[in-house]
């Protein structure tokens, strides 16, 4: 196997500009043994290892089913359209591939037909929309609504024509045989390697009960890449919702079913629009909007009681209408059947009570979530490890805290599993610096905004911009970037006021912009070269104490006999950090400049472990040092 990966092996000769790295052979090794024995692979790989042509190499020489899960569409289509062919055609890889995305992400052309019957009730550029869909719905052979370029991708017309695991008719809908859902899973069905993304994967894992509910094929081999992901998704997928989307998708549903299938039972209508009226009230009552609050706390309030009461007592409605007229409408049948799950789970949330479990809710200005979550997935992954026989692989560039797996492992209950942590093969010793200035304003200062961007402002202007400002919060992402936008000529651009894939663009045609941003620049974002020679992270990225989710993991880690700072907080810090700082080094020959605005790294016991988990890079606290690294260019 290891063959594939030596100066003269089938990589190297087939794909242009390939050099073999150890780290990436001594992976593909680890990765083969796994797969030949059925046994559990935990793989820390740093950037740069070539982990995925690591695991796709000995993947495709197995001759065994394959599963390829990714942390995001995105990579998903990555990996897809350009990764797997190109290691398929140098191993002359003669099996079939697919791609498996969620049932969202395909036109449902019952739904569609659906909304173009009951159009009276949609706005012109909604039903105008509509209109070209069912032009591109005969025109296309997948129905991935990604690859339709007449609708805007963010167009409200969207949620009406996808079918969600809630809303789905299955094998009862009329147009199931032209289905693009089911053909997509066919052909996975088909395939010897499917490449899907962690949502799917545990969404379906948990609803494997119903029929219908399973895309993902049966597979000997499970791969998940970007895993330190995996433990918050499935935390999500192991608990219970209530959102403001399924309630109002059930009476849009009720609503075109009257209008469509169902015109004598009148009181149908009057039962969807007085869920869609208590849907939208109870929303009003959660108040401004936030991020995440403790639902404990929040049902313990008169109004809020009240207002989840009349909630309660529309989907009641909501069920007692539709059941007289069960039998007469697929739609309305499928929307009788989710009132029933809903009010299960509206009952479940009020049980407060329930030890292992953190309550809690989310709200924007339209939509709220009411949830509950386990504090503990590894128990349930366990078990779902048990009862699924294969070899399951788990890599990452940041799964490792202080040099150790096990924050990873204990979490996922994967106890059992090998381990291998690879450094990365780049000399962060020559390409990187890493500066803690002094004078940074204390965490809480008054206008420390203000004080910081006007400390950064000549390091940044010293390296002509080809900076990225990652931020621990929306606030002083916001901040920072007034005050940029106040002292600077440099073009600065603002996560959240165009998309993602966007603002990554003009960032790199400009040439010298400073983009200032949250959460989603952290990971899963490469430029490479000169675009991208300075990082700054504004402060260690701890959670909220606030967070409830975060609150109740220490509460469970306390009464457990465990140390919560060192054991929940510290640890999803670290790998957070990590994948922040591994924006800036993202090839042999980059060379940069690592800011983190934070005395706590250097003044507080803890620092040492962030330290450690990073690459070895030379330090300084003289910013005067770290605009000289910026100014010296090494000779090519």
């Amino acid at each position: 196997m290891t063959d594939d990966f030596a100066a003269d092996g089938q990589l190297a000769t087939a794909i242009t500009g390939f050099k073999p790295r150890e780290p990436q052979r001594q992976m593909a090794e680890a990765v083969t043994k796994a797969i030949a024995s059925g046994r559990e692979l935990v793989v820390e790989a740093g950037t740069g290892t070539g982990k995925t042509y690591a695991y796709l190499a000995p993947a495709l020489r197995s001759g065994k089913k394959v599963i390829i899960s990714t942390g995001s569409k995105a990579l998903q289509d990555q990996l897809f359209s350009r990764d797997l062919p190109t290691v398929a055609k140098a191993l002359d890889f003669k099996g079939r591939l697919a791609l498996l995305k969620g049932r969202s992400n395909y036109l449902c052309l019952e739904r569609l037909e659906q909304n173009a019957l009951a159009g009276g009730d949609l706005q012109v550029q909604t039903l105008s929309e509509i209109v070209k869909l069912r032009g591109w719905a005969i025109e296309t052979v997948d129905g991935d609504i990604s690859t339709c370029t007449s609708v805007a991708e963010d167009s409200n017309v969207w949620p009406l024509v996808t079918s969600t695991n809630d809303n789905c008719l299955g094998q009862d809908c009329p147009l199931y045989k032209d289905c693009f859902v089911v053909k997509a899973r066919k052909k996975a069905m088909d395939s010897d390697v499917i490449v899907v993304n962690h949502h799917l994967f545990l969404a379906d894992m948990v609803v494997k009960e119903g029929g219908f509910g399973e895309l993902i094929p049966e597979a000997e081999v499970m791969i998940f890449d970007e895993a330190h992901q995996i433990p918050d998704i499935a935390s999500q997928y192991f608990g219970q919702s209530v959102s403001s989307r399924q309630l109002l998708d059930i009476a849009k549903d009720i609503s075109i079913a009257y209008r469509t299938e169902v015109r004598d039972a009148q009181q149908l209508q009057k039962s969807a629009d007085r869920l869609a009226q208590s849907t939208q009230d109870f929303r009003l009552k959660l108040g401004d909007p936030g991020y995440r609050g403790n639902l404990r706390e929040l049902l313990a309030e008169p109004s809020i009681q009240r207002a989840l009461l009349l909630l309660d007592d529309a989907l009641e409605l909501c069920y007692d209408v539709a059941k007289m007229s069960l039998g007469r409408s697929a739609l309305l049948d499928a929307a009788f059947e989710r009132t029933v799950i809903l009010r299960g789970r509206i009952k479940r949330l009020k049980e407060v009570d329930t030890p292992g479990y953190s309550y809690w809710y989310e709200c924007n200005s339209r939509n709220f979530t009411l949830a509950l979550t386990p504090l503990s997935v590894a128990d349930k992954f366990k078990e779902v490890i048990s009862e699924k026989a294969g070899t399951w692989i788990f890599t990452s560039a940041t799964l490792s805290v202080n040099d150790k797996l096990s924050h990873f492992t204990d979490r996922l209950g994967i106890d059992n599993a090998e381990t291998l942590l690879l450094a990365s093969p780049f000399d962060y010793a020559t390409q990187a610096l890493l500066c803690v200035p002094r004078g940074l304003p204390t965490p809480n200062q008054p206008a420390a905004g203000k004080h910081l961007a006007k400390l950064l402002k000549p390091l940044i202007e010293a390296n002509n911009g080809r900076c990225f400002m990652l931020c621990t919060s929306h606030a002083m992402m916001r901040d920072l970037a007034e005050q940029f936008r106040a002292t600077m000529t440099l073009p600065v651009l603002l996560q959240g006021e165009t998309s993602k894939g966007q603002l990554l663009q003009q960032f790199v045609d400009a040439g010298n912009a400073l983009l200032v941003a949250t959460s989603s620049f952290w990971e899963g974002v490469d430029v490479r070269g000169d675009a991208l020679s300075l990082v700054i992270i504004d402060k260690l990225p701890f959670t909220s104490p606030e967070d409830p989710l975060l609150k109740a993991r220490m509460e469970d880690c306390r009464l457990r006999g465990g140390e919560p700072f060192d054991d929940v907080q510290l640890p999803d810090a670290v790998i957070t950090l990590k994948q922040g700082v591994g924006r800036l080094i993202r090839d042999v020959d980059d060379r940069g400049v690592l800011v983190i605005c934070d005395n706590r790294l250097v003044m507080r016991p803890y620092g040492a472990v962030f330290l450690n988990s990073l690459p070895a890079t030379p330090r300084t606290r003289d910013i005067n040092r770290a605009v000289e690294f910026l100014k010296f260019r090494p000779e090519q």
